[in-house]
């Protein structure tokens, strides 16, 4: 059975209008980088709950969680109204299989996501599992504005850090912008534009993980597996791990 922390709000990050870090003080506790705990908030007599994935790495004093408003939601349109200060409580054990420890061996790694979803991957790459495994690490960070791309100053210090390595790349759907490719995630795989703008192959030698946006999870399954890269499951390890975001 679940237990709660109680934990202190040290900020509340606005990356823009709608989408905001929130970065929460608790007791210390252990967790695997891609895992999610609830967060809580005591409403009319009743406690509110979300899962959220962690965005820090276990080894952080701060948890850090990647919020999109959702303004006829209960929950996070409260999650935003925080201030330093406020109280919010925890639920543990962190739960969840998104994990690298569930990712057979692999040449590179395709790190794909769509909005909030992109969260996971950043805990994963603050820890050495990541660097030492895979040759090759390919982030895909797609959103609908450029206002939307969250943590682009930690993307630059793993590009800094790790420069043959570690390759981004961001798509914004809605206007151009430099640097990004437009279109969704499926589409751009069709095309082999993705591929080409990492310089990358993507086939059997190549570990795939997708999280966000449900649709975009169906689609790019579909085409994957059809292009030789199948499902991952404990019973029968594949080259794609999901990870359902809402």
């Amino acid at each position: 059975m679940a237990t709660w922390l109680h934990g202190e709000v040290v900020e509340n990050h606005a990356w823009n209008n709608e989408l905001f870090s929130l970065r929460v003080r608790t007791e210390p506790f252990e967790f695997t980088a891609g895992q999610f705990v609830r967060l809580g908030l005591e409403h009319d007599g009743r406690r509110l709950q979300r899962a959220y994935s962690l965005v820090n790495a276990p080894h952080t004093e701060l948890l850090d969680f990647l919020v999109n408003r959702v303004h006829d939601g209960e929950f996070s349109p409260r999650l935003h109204a925080l201030q330093p200060g406020s109280v919010i409580q925890v639920s543990q054990p962190a739960s969840g299989f998104f994990t690298l420890a569930e990712v057979p061996a692999g040449d590179s790694l395709w790190l794909m996501a769509t909005g909030t979803g992109i969260g996971p991957y950043f805990s994963m790459l603050e820890t050495p599992e990541p660097w030492q495994r895979f040759a090759r690490i390919n982030l895909v960070y797609a959103v609908r504005y450029e206002a939307d791309l969250a943590y682009l100053p930690l993307i630059q210090s793993f590009q800094q850090k790790y420069p043959q390595q570690f390759r981004f790349q961001p798509i914004v759907s809605r206007e151009p912008c430099a640097g990004a490719l437009q279109g969704r995630i499926p589409a751009l795989i069709a095309e082999g534009q993705l591929q080409r703008a990492l310089d990358c192959p993507l086939d059997a030698s190549a570990q795939v993980m997708l999280c966000g946006n449900p649709e975009m999870i169906r689609d790019a399954r579909a085409l994957l597996a059809d292009m030789g890269l199948p499902k991952n499951l404990r019973r029968k390890p594949g080259n794609v791990t999901v990870e359902h975001y809402w």
